[in-house]
């Protein structure tokens, strides 16, 4: 091999090389975008708390909610463990963190009027 043709060759390699760490560069900063829009779930001691059910295969209705609840948050241990209580039992449920979101339905009721509109079908021709 001469040197023009060694030369071109260390070119396209270089070239190669520019254009993976622009790949890398773009996969950074798009993993960077995407974490900054995760939302950390946190929940404090006395929080109420819906649990995912993951294990509810066969449904009677296929709008039934899979998610249950609510439920307290009595302790919360390393590793977002979680121990949770339902307000009529006394049994402790210790769950991880990715399967609980916080319940407003509380916050719901006392915070927010309702308007109640009733629809009435359009009066007809004959009428």
């Amino acid at each position: 091999m001469n040197f023009k043709e060694a030369g071109a060759e260390r070119k396209l390699q270089l070239v190669e090389l520019e254009n993976l760490h622009l790949e890398a560069y773009d996969k950074e900063k798009m993993k960077a975008v995407h974490d900054k829009h995760i939302k950390r779930r946190e929940f404090r001691l006395g929080e109420l708390a819906l649990l995912y059910n993951s294990r509810l295969r066969l449904m009677p209705g296929k709008l039934r909610s899979r998610w249950e609840g609510p439920y307290r948050v009595e302790k919360a241990e390393p590793y977002r463990v979680f121990h949770l209580c339902h307000p009529s039992s006394s049994k402790f449920i210790k769950v991880n963190g990715h399967r609980l979101k916080l319940y407003d339905g509380e916050k719901m009721k006392d915070h927010k009027e309702l308007e109640v509109f009733l629809l009435e079908d359009p009066p007809t021709e004959a009428e």
